[in-house]
């Protein structure tokens, strides 16, 4: 029922808000009221108010190009594969120099595994753009589940975790390899889907980073800790899961509500977003436009949140927060097949590993993520690495300066350092995008390429036998 009524009142409150963006813009500089007493302040109030009521939609990526040796390349994203409750979105890189182009196709291939814990994988925005630099990057663009219709079935942590194999899987058949960089929640399932591709004897991906997870949620834990530790799951199950409501696609699926998880993330710090919202207000009446446009990003993320499904969810609470299946030893998951199988992560032996925790990380605390490597003891020593970020909080080591200065650097350096070369078994003949010029030009190197391959077709086609009959 509360689903109902946040509906009901966001759909009151919604004439009220697009009032208060009227208003201030008719009290905005230049606009008919402009000129009146207080107009300014009566347009940063109004504006405040819209932003406070206003409705917010998943945010775009938005990158569109980034610096590759210095020149700048572009970025088209696109999805490559689309599961029910995820899609794998790959952001494809064009150039018109060859030299860049040379670059590009010798890069790594790195799989990000996306947070499904209340934001949307935008929040990784900056360590995507930084990323693109470096590596032919894809992450994982988990749907909000009040849009998946019940028509799709449950989605369980055993799902993503298989979900997370599928994915590796792909990268490797179309690239012969892979990196893994997950962050916060998805360290735990992401150690289990190598885990458990480790122990059928799979080839595993090269490295996994893992950022601020909750390997071990019981080493210095956090406020995020002690709420999932100390309410007991029947707490969980009934008073935070509710249904879709009508007039969405996924009506009647039970979930844990984005706008349920959104007051528990204002209620970790209220007196820092009232702060936030009046330096806002201020800075409106000031005329600071460039604070004024950071705190609107900033919060255009933050407020963006999705449904989880409530099995997931559920699921991961007992199995993370309470039972600490993981630690224990004592996890087993299902795999797509209805098969049980034991999560191992000592049988990981080929796979270099990297933890990075924040100094002041408030979500995962100290020692939370370094637990990996207790756990990975098939990993030799010449192959793992623990690096803890000096002053930063747990968004700084994979977004902002700490990131790109601090963070960035030891990651692009660990990878580099454990990469191999690219190998396409069965590959195709329509080449990745990296290893494309950008489309619509007609240059002399594309032409070139061409040509090569022409006489080359030309020259193999007497050189085949014809097939051996059979006696």
């Amino acid at each position: 029922m509360l689903y109902q009524l946040y509906e009901a009142q966001r759909s009151l409150m919604e004439p009220f808000s697009d009032f208060a963006q009227a208003a201030s813009k008719l009290y905005g500089q230049g606009a008919v009221w402009g000129q009146l007493p207080m107009a300014q302040r009566m347009a940063a109030g109004y504006d405040l108010l819209y932003r406070l009521g206003k409705d917010y939609e998943k945010p775009e990526f938005n990158i569109k190009s980034v610096k590759v040796e210095g020149e700048d390349v572009v970025i088209q994203e696109a999805v490559e594969l689309d599961k029910p409750f995820c899609e794998l979105r790959r952001f494809k890189r064009f150039t018109d120099e060859p030299h860049i182009l040379k670059t590009l196709k010798s890069q790594p291939v790195v799989l990000i595994v996306a947070p499904l814990s209340g934001h949307y994988a935008t929040l990784l925005r900056d360590t995507v753009r930084t990323m693109l630099q470096d590596h032919k990057v894809y992450i994982t663009d988990w749907k909000n589940a009040r849009l998946v219709p019940m028509s799709e079935g449950e989605f369980h942590l055993d799902d993503y975790i298989n979900y997370v194999q599928e994915f590796i899987r792909r990268l490797q058949a179309e690239y012969g390899n892979c990196h893994v960089v997950s962050v916060c929640q998805p360290t735990v399932p992401v150690l289990a889907a190598v885990s458990l591709m480790a122990s059928r004897g799979e080839p595993l991906p090269l490295t996994m980073t893992m950022m601020g997870g909750p390997i071990d949620a019981r080493k210095s834990p956090t406020a995020v800790n002690n709420l999932a530790m100390n309410k007991s799951f029947e707490w969980f199950e009934n008073n935070v899961i509710y249904r879709v409501p009508q007039g969405f696609p996924g009506e009647g699926r039970r979930v844990y509500p984005g706008f349920l998880q959104h007051t528990g993330f204002v209620a970790m710090n209220p007196d820092r977003h009232a702060s936030s919202h009046y330096d806002y207000f201020k800075d409106l009446i000031k005329g600071d436009d460039a604070s004024a446009e950071a705190h609107r990003k900033f919060y255009d993320e933050y407020n963006a949140v999705l449904d989880m499904d409530a099995d997931y969810y559920l699921d991961t609470i007992r199995t993370v927060f309470q039972e600490f299946e993981l630690v224990n030893g004592t996890w087993d998951v299902k795999n797509p097949k209805g098969q049980i199988e034991r999560v191992r992560p000592q049988d990981i032996h080929s796979t270099a590993l990297l933890t990075v925790e924040g100094e002041l990380d408030d979500i995962s605390g100290s020692g939370q993520t370094e637990a990996a490597h207790s756990l990975c003891t098939g990993i030799a020593d010449s192959q793992r690495e623990h690096y803890e970020v000096k002053g930063a909080g747990h968004y700084g080591i994979f977004s902002g300066r700490r990131w790109r200065e601090l963070v960035y650097p030891k990651v692009q350096k660990f990878i580099a350092a454990h990469d191999q070369p690219q190998r396409r078994a069965g590959a195709r003949e329509s080449l990745p995008a990296e290893d494309r010029i950008k489309p619509g030009r007609n240059t002399a190197a594309a032409a070139a390429r061409k040509n090569v391959a022409a006489r080359k077709a030309v020259a193999a086609a007497p050189a085949k036998k014809p097939a051996a009959r059979r006696k």
